[in-house]
């Protein structure tokens, strides 16, 4: 699972982008219990989601004209611009190039070839989250595109990410880890084939809960929707899939305790 000694490609960031981020920050906080706390007078309203006063991801305002409210993956990199070239060379899109964030570190925002859009960050001040794997913060990043091999083959050249293969019920799922120390331990997250009906290639954060369905009930009952009612997955735990009142989509997973 997912810690905080980041390597490189290891998920070590993730941020909302919303239309309205005092609306955002209360849900998120009537969902999960997360506190918000601004980055100051000169971050234009960017800010952390805190649960004990550690950092468990952040939220700002849509930065891009005509995007939708979604959270964004970063992965580490020791080179923001080395992994922006390599992306673009190898048939992804630099939506952002390269910036500097004050004395936090250097971040790009990037696109994979299957639309997927994700971020890198190269860590200064700021080397990541300060909580994962833990309840409600961030336990697993997945992946859901067309041509899964063709886009892992992309980020395999970005990040060195090996894979094994699982059969699931109507598809073959990825679990992706990053390419330093044991595949299984150093795993992090999957790719699944988009599926029918699914309007785009995206990342989804999966936060730990210890009841998936109280959380579904808080999303509804605090304005969002339950895009996929809480289930159980063999050997994987009970998951759902969510969205906030922006459409930003999420999941949470109540682990299987033999994962």
């Amino acid at each position: 699972m997912l810690g905080t000694d980041f390597t490189t490609g290891s998920p070590d960031w993730l941020d909302l982008g919303s239309p309205d981020t005092t609306a955002a920050a209360t849900f998120y906080g009537r969902v999960f219990g997360w506190d918000f706390a601004s980055a100051g007078p000169d971050a234009g309203g960017y800010g952390f989601f805190q649960q004990d006063g550690k950092t468990v991801a952040a939220l700002g305002p849509l930065t891009q004209e005509g995007a939708s409210s979604a959270w964004t993956v970063y992965f580490e990199t020791p080179d923001a611009e080395a992994t922006a070239r390599a992306a673009e060379q190898a048939g992804g899109t630099v939506r952002m190039a390269p910036m500097d964030v004050m004395e936090a570190g250097r971040m790009a925002a990037l696109t994979d070839p299957g639309g997927a859009e994700f971020a890198v960050w190269q860590p200064n001040a700021v080397k990541g989250l300060e909580r994962t794997s833990e309840n409600h913060t961030l336990l697993w990043a997945e992946l859901h595109v067309a041509d899964p091999e063709a886009v892992l083959g992309f980020y395999r050249g970005l990040f060195g990410w090996r894979w094994a293969e699982m059969e699931a019920p109507g598809m073959t799922y990825r679990v992706i880890s990053t390419a330093a120390g044991d595949q299984q331990d150093a795993s992090f997250g999957g790719v699944a084939p988009l599926q029918p009906g699914a309007d785009k290639a995206r990342w989804i954060p999966y936060f730990a809960t210890t009841d998936a369905d109280v959380v579904a009930a808080s999303v509804q009952e605090s304005g969002g929707s339950v895009l996929m009612s809480p289930a159980d997955v063999p050997q994987v735990g009970r998951i759902a899939w969510l969205a906030d009142p922006f459409g930003a989509p999420f999941a949470v997973l109540k682990p299987d305790p033999r994962m």
